[in-house]
């Protein structure tokens, strides 16, 4: 399954589509401290319990450690998900 990244100037997501249908995403906002705040994240049901929640958020720390930028979260999941995992700690900010 494909996770691809869509940015834009203010905003951005990493989606899994199927045709033309969102199955996952992670949306986030940019902010001019260089971070971003991940803001939303939602997996259908069809994809629930194989990890692609997960999945979403590894390629945003992953997109953060290459541009070098710091993450917030405003999203529940994803606020939980990098505050339990130490491997995360050099980009997320509490």
């Amino acid at each position: 399954m494909e996770i691809r990244h869509i940015e834009g100037h203010k905003r951005g997501a990493f989606v899994i589509k199927r045709e033309q249908e969102r199955l996952a995403e992670l949306t986030y906002s940019k902010s001019e401290d260089n971070s971003i705040n991940i803001d939303h994240t939602e997996v259908d049901e069809s994809l629930r319990g194989q990890g692609i929640g997960e999945k979403l958020v590894k390629e945003a720390v992953e997109f953060a450690r290459e541009k070098g930028l710091k993450i917030t979260a405003t999203c529940p999941y994803a606020s939980k998900l990098l505050s339990r995992k130490p491997e995360f700690s050099d980009v997320y900010q509490t």
